[in-house]
């Protein structure tokens, strides 16, 4: 059965591409989430009150996130592709700097288990990338 799986997983050397897939499915979760409800939005943004964290701004974060996705997925197939490795680092970048800032600059969001996750994600996979840079990107 695992066979059968694999031949849809990103066929590349290393573990990037997959880490790049899972990430992507990951945020799709997320976007489904920021649409439904403001639970976990709001464990995110915990230092502000939570009548602050609105469906409006939750369903924007989840287009965000859909639009991460998407780039992280392309970039999952074809993580070769210097234009698509590029973008997907950048995804990363700004979500670094989204929550850094909300953290640091904002006061929104208090380190816990909201911010651990992303801060986590994003933080690990951007030195992951700069590191294997020219192992994926052939010039």
């Amino acid at each position: 059965m695992f066979a059968q799986f694999a031949q849809y997983l990103p066929q590349s050397d290393g573990w990037l591409a997959n880490w790049q897939l899972f990430i992507a499915v990951t945020a799709l979760f997320n976007t489904i989430q920021n649409f439904t409800t403001l639970k976990l939005t709001r464990k995110i943004y915990n230092n502000v009150p939570p009548t602050a964290v609105t469906a409006l701004q939750a369903r924007t974060f989840a287009v965000w996130t859909l639009t991460s996705a998407m780039v992280r997925f392309y970039a999952a197939y074809n993580i070769n592709n210097k234009p698509l490795y590029d973008m997907a680092m950048l995804t990363y970048l700004f979500a670094f700097g989204h929550f850094s800032s909300e953290f640091l600059i904002f006061r929104t969001a208090n380190f816990g288990a909201g911010l651990f996750g992303p801060a986590l994600v994003s933080t690990t996979t951007l030195v992951w990338m700069f590191k294997q840079y020219d192992f994926y990107v052939k010039a």
